[in-house]
């Protein structure tokens, strides 16, 4: 089999692309994969250190607002339409999958305009503006919610799959799970709270954090926060103004970064994070309560209809962005871990929505259309 996946921008569109040609590769040693993206995203790091091919296009969000730069961009995607064209005839692809963004925009039109199949992945609970522009000429859509199905309009063919992801459940023995608790500094007589902005941090939930240790609030529960690499020093130094030492702070271990991620799921009572399509699945395949703080001003608001999958069935708490203090935080966290009964439910309903064989399905999809 010959593949295009387009994937640009952040790693929550890449991962997903990699994930499939990972998995396309597993059925089928002899397939031949590349990657289109753009010189300016993620995918210029993380598809090659999976093993594959990019090849890089101009490609541009737009907005409707007429300007000199946003008619600029128009023509450099404009542009970027030939240049996937060019790619594929040179390529010759049997199916060209998309993992959303604007990136896709030009590939699966060219894919489109030349007979190959085409494929679009979308990882929101409401589907972004490329994969309700390209709902026509996309021969099947994968979703990973089934909430968006009912967004997608005049598409040929939607399919509920799920989204891939890395983090996995495990069932930890005792022994493990305490040595994993130990390696963080922790201890088992707690709950302990899961507490990430994603790979870059959220400045708002770190200053929600740095007012509960500073009033003392952290006394029925552990913290493992990974505040993101550029803003540690910054809370470093805050915690420094207030007499505080960010490696000292009894019951909280807080880092820049937390490389050993799906341990430390796995063994959190809570995680309280973004809403991103990723953070979501992975909460609720590991079947954790959680409280979510969408990020605000993003597309069509994607985080809070993300978020709303896990509210609405009661595995999760949401608190808005501009809504969100230490002092509600600290909240809504002890209304959860000083209730087990409440906190184990709402890990049994997370579950609810878990995806299973996820890669196992798209696969079935890709193969049905080449």
């Amino acid at each position: 089999m010959k593949v295009i996946i387009a994937a640009a921008g952040t790693a929550g569109h890449i991962n997903p692309g990699i994930a499939i040609a990972n998995k396309i590769k597993q059925e089928e040693k002899d397939s031949k994969i590349i990657f289109i993206g753009t010189t300016r995203g993620l995918e210029n790091d993380l598809v090659p250190r999976a093993g594959y091919e990019l090849k890089t296009i101009e490609a541009y969000g737009l907005s409707k607002k007429l300007s000199i730069e946003n008619i600029k961009k128009m023509y450099k995607t404009f542009k970027g339409l030939g240049e996937a064209k060019k790619i594929m005839k040179e390529f010759k692809p049997d199916i060209v999958i998309g993992t959303g963004g604007y990136i896709c925009g030009a590939t699966i039109a060219a894919a489109h305009s030349l007979h190959i199949s085409t494929m679009l992945h979308e990882s929101n609970a409401f589907p972004g503006k490329a994969v309700k522009m390209l709902a026509k000429k996309t021969d099947t859509i994968l979703v990973s919610f089934e909430d968006a199905i009912t967004r997608i309009k005049k598409a040929k063919n939607v399919v509920y799959t799920g989204t891939p992801v890395k983090i996995r459940k495990k069932e930890y023995g005792m022994n493990e799970k305490n040595r994993i608790i130990k390696e963080m500094g922790l201890n088992e007589t707690k709950p302990i709270i899961l507490v990430s902005g994603g790979s870059q941090g959220a400045q708002k939930i770190n200053e929600a954090m740095l007012e509960i240790i500073n009033n003392k609030k952290n006394k029925n529960y552990q913290v493992i926060w990974a505040t993101g690499p550029k803003q540690y020093d910054r809370i470093k130094e805050s915690l420094e103004n207030e007499d505080k030492n960010i490696n000292r702070i009894e019951g909280m271990k807080i880092v820049p970064y937390i490389y050993n991620m799906e341990e430390v799921m796995n063994v959190a009572d809570v995680i309280i994070g973004r809403a991103g399509a990723m953070t979501v699945t992975e909460i609720s395949n590991l079947g954790k309560p959680s409280i979510l703080i969408p990020l605000p001003n993003v597309s069509h608001n994607h985080q809070l209809y993300n978020a709303k999958v896990l509210e609405k069935i009661e595995a999760a708490k949401i608190i808005l962005n501009e809504e969100l203090t230490g002092e509600k935080l600290n909240h809504v966290m002890e209304e959860i871990i000083l209730d087990k009964a409440k906190m184990q439910k709402m890990g049994e309903n997370a579950l609810k929505v878990s995806t299973k064989q996820v890669e196992d399905r798209i696969y079935k999809e890709i193969k049905k259309l080449v």
